[in-house]
């Protein structure tokens, strides 16, 4: 991966439907955090935000009704629809390539109903990532009637267009082990709560997982040398120069389209930088 000048190189260690786990290589804090903001913060999902109440009887004002729908997640097509500011229709009301409509008719009858995000209609290919998403309570008799509209926006303007629910990251570890020196290894397999140590065939401490090492420390705190002037039993450090990321996204969009669309994004405003840094200097 190429952000800017920098050459990345980047190992997958876990993909699933909406997670991916891999490991970053060749950079440094500044450039892994930068990735991880413009994930958040900066790469573009689909979200409603407005709505307009044509009837509503249910015990909800309209107000939280139309925040409860804007945080519903939406299936987004980065590649059918363009930012609003962006788009040729240069309108407040938007058109079919930067806006996405839906409708809602909901009403109980003798007995309380919950309506869903399923109850949402969509006119285009638009929708919700679950329909098991409760909206609001109906109560008999009562009713709810209104139209929503989506649009592309970012996760600096607002939390509902984050495309993901968790992006982490920590620093490589490096567990260092040396069981000849270690009195107590019961103790420091015990203390680690993510399993790092375990008992090999032998009998003997080992490391089982460097990977699940949240550099807490606890083993290092907890280990005992059985001879002073040997070197230290257990050392923990982080690679400053390598970084294992966690992204989960809110099904707006692939894991991995989250993290490529990110990186590109830095590699243009890394671009437009060199760009103006040189027009300054002529």
């Amino acid at each position: 991966m190429q952000v800017g000048s920098v050459s990345l190189e980047i190992k997958i260690l876990e993909e699933k439907d909406n997670l991916v786990r891999f490991l970053l290589n060749g950079t440094n804090p500044a450039h892994a955090n930068a990735l991880r903001r413009a994930m958040i913060a900066e790469v573009p999902a689909m979200a409603i935000d407005d709505v307009i109440i044509i009837e509503n009887t249910s015990v909800l004002y309209d107000e939280i009704i139309a925040h409860r729908m804007g945080l519903i997640p939406l299936k987004t097509d980065l590649d059918s629809y363009v930012l609003p500011e962006e788009c040729d229709c240069k309108s407040e009301l938007g058109c079919s390539k930067c806006r996405a409509s839906f409708t809602l008719e909901a009403e109980a009858g003798d007995e309380a109903i919950m309506v869903y995000s399923s109850d949402l209609k969509p006119e285009s290919d638009i929708t919700p990532v679950s329909g098991n998403i409760p909206i609001v309570k109906l109560g008999p008799t009562q009713k709810l009637r209104l139209e929503a509209y989506a649009r592309l926006g970012h996760g600096r303007e607002h939390a509902k267009w984050q495309p993901v629910s968790a992006c982490a990251y920590k620093y490589l570890p490096r567990v260092h082990l040396n069981p000849d020196n270690l009195g107590n290894p019961e103790e420091v397999i015990q203390v680690c709560p993510t399993k790092v140590y375990a008992r090999d065939p032998g009998n003997r401490i080992t490391v089982r997982d460097e990977l699940a090492c949240t550099l807490c420390m606890d083993c290092v705190d907890k280990a005992v040398p059985q001879d002073a002037k040997k070197s230290f039993p257990v050392k923990i450090e982080g690679d400053e120069t390598a970084f294992v990321f966690y992204v989960e996204s809110s099904g707006a969009l692939t894991p991995r389209r989250i993290v490529t669309e990110a990186a590109g994004i830095l590699d243009r405003k890394a671009s437009s930088l060199t760009d103006l840094v040189k027009k300054g200097l002529e």
